[in-house]
């Protein structure tokens, strides 16, 4: 039975919650533990960047004091917790890793901060993220460079990478962060946690920079905030805590997470893919890939090879590059519209091409485009009538070193069957975000060299509990989480 706070840093948020309430070891112990383990780690990863000790302290001291008085606060009473540096805290402060906002100090929390709080939990801290949450890494010129505690030499991926690394390293419980290009799914993949992209707009997104603060955007057609964790329980229950709609729109309608399709593996109807032409995965994800689908092939589950039937991957992949890209366009200054125009309507393949006609691409092109992101989701929805779940690559490589060179475009990533180009690592995720479907990454094993991998489980709209509890189901036969060495 654990008995010191030591005891208990690599276990599940669920698990602490219960520690807690048990007094198996209280929250200002937890808390400070938590704390003690940031001062020695954290210098080497730069993972947490924002530590909000005094009020993470008073915060556990409270919660120990209202547990006392059998008051419970909620399923994450006194459980230290993360949230990335995209998502206002009040009072603290939140920079999306801008220099711009170097100083800014919000007044208010983030919907998803808040609900974290009514939940109980105690958050110690902001993680790291790219400019703007705007790459597959985790650096920026106020805070520097995230580590990956597999390798310090390699990123923990983006823009979710200091949230990923706080959890592999034990120095959070559950993180919160944000994804439209992969960027809770790749962090979880480079640093073998679990994440989860929930349905489009299940999580109210106010209070997430980008846009700038104060600005108000309607619904989104791509990005959303979800949980990291140690295990899929904590997804579904984290989920549970910042789901449901906008404050402003509860007023006319709630929201509920429907049960999973299954309760154990041989309930559910599988498809996937572990490679496709378009976006080759290397040998050495490749066979991890290989052998946890040949572990599920031993419980005697049915697993059927191949695309969904109408799925044009090219076309799919390239809708998701093009909203993706004009999700940015209002960076776009009328001053310099003509040459971007002019550099269109090259039509050469370059990825400067490829943004500049997502930027001036005119409006009915843009409509025809997000018509057929719709269509492009009911061809999935049409899918999961006669499956439940579709298990594909989280990206096509481990995790890289460190490359922070520019031009962005032009990077380039060194794999054993020789460079890809940068961008290559929008493939895997580009489904699930541009339908909107439910997507939970799951660890499955480590390469040869000794470096995380995942799996995506991609499933059906506004049914996140069920990707959620077949990655639940599925570590029971392929492995769980486990900490890198030296933590």
């Amino acid at each position: 039975m654990p008995t010191e706070p030591s005891d208990f840093v690599f276990i599940s948020a669920l698990e602490a919650a219960r520690a807690i309430e048990k007094g198996e070891v209280s929250s200002l112990e937890l808390t400070k533990h938590i704390l003690d383990r940031i001062e020695k780690y954290n210098p080497a990863l730069n993972a947490v960047v924002t530590i909000l000790k005094d009020d993470a302290l008073n915060r556990a001291r409270a919660a120990d004091n209202a547990l006392a008085k059998g008051k419970l606060w909620g399923p994450l009473h006194g459980v230290p917790c993360t949230v990335k540096d995209t998502l206002e805290i009040a009072n603290v402060l939140t920079t999306a890793g801008s220099p711009e906002l170097a100083t800014y100090i919000p007044k208010r929390h983030a919907v998803v901060v808040e609900r974290l709080l009514g939940a109980g939990a105690v958050i110690i801290g902001h993680t790291n993220t790219p400019l703007m949450a705007g790459d597959w890494q985790s650096y920026n010129k106020i805070f520097g460079t995230t580590n990956n505690p597999w390798d310090h030499k390699r990123t923990p991926g983006g823009s979710t990478g200091g949230g990923a690394a706080a959890l592999a390293s034990g120095l959070s419980y559950l993180s919160l962060g944000s994804d439209i290009g992969g960027s809770i799914r790749i962090p979880a993949h480079f640093c073998g946690v679990y994440g989860h992209k929930p349905s489009l707009n299940v999580v109210p997104m106010r209070g997430h920079i980008p846009p700038p603060p104060e600005v108000l955007i309607p619904p989104e057609d791509l990005a959303v905030i979800g949980p990291l964790a140690r295990s899929a329980a904590d997804l579904k229950l984290a989920l549970k805590i910042i789901g449901g709609p906008d404050p402003a729109d509860a007023i006319a309608y709630s929201w509920n997470l429907p049960p999973s399709r299954g309760t154990r593996l041989s309930d559910y109807r599988i498809g996937y893919v572990l490679d496709d032409i378009l976006c080759p995965v290397t040998s050495d994800v490749k066979e991890v890939l290989i052998q946890a689908v040949k572990a599920l092939r031993k419980t005697g589950v049915k697993l059927e090879e191949g695309w969904p039937s109408g799925v044009n991957q090219s076309d799919q992949y390239e809708a998701y590059r093009f909203l993706l890209s004009s999700t940015y366009a209002n960076e776009l200054r009328t001053k310099h519209l003509e040459k971007f125009r002019e550099i269109a309507a090259r039509k050469d393949g370059s990825e400067e091409a490829r943004i500049a006609w997502a930027w001036t691409a005119p409006h009915k092109y843009f409509q025809a485009i997000s018509s057929y992101r719709i269509t492009a989701r009911a061809i999935w929805q049409d899918y999961f009538r006669t499956h439940d779940v579709f298990l594909l690559p989280t990206v096509f490589i481990p995790a890289f070193p460190h490359d922070h060179s520019k031009p962005f475009e032009k990077r380039r990533l060194i794999t054993q069957e020789g460079p890809r180009p940068y961008y290559d690592l929008s493939f895997w995720i580009s489904f699930a975000t541009l339908t909107g479907l439910p997507a939970t990454t799951a660890p499955i094993g480590l390469t040869k060299e000794g470096l995380p991998v995942s799996i995506q489980i991609v499933g059906p709209y506004l049914e996140d509990a069920t990707p959620i509890d077949f990655a639940g189901q599925m570590a029971d036969v392929i492995g769980k989480f486990q900490p890198p060495k030296g933590y």
